[in-house]
């Protein structure tokens, strides 16, 4: 990840631009989730949150990675 992502002027770096789109993502999916259920199942959930956030973040961070090459 190498350079800025321009918004309007402001110089940011693409982290965390990545990093403000996956706690967005990841709140939907915990969202989902917990509609559904899936909670029920989860020992720890501020662990599986973490998790689950980090997760997001580094397919992101993949992804990125592979469309700005």
């Amino acid at each position: 990840m190498i350079g800025e992502v321009d918004i309007y002027g402001l110089f940011l770096p693409p982290l965390l631009v990545l990093a403000v789109l996956a706690w967005a993502v990841s709140a939907l999916l915990r969202r989902g989730l917990r509609a559904v259920g899936a909670y029920g199942w989860v020992w720890h959930p501020p662990l599986f949150d973490f998790a689950l956030y980090v997760l997001v973040l580094s397919g992101l961070a993949g992804l990125w990675s592979v469309w700005a090459s």
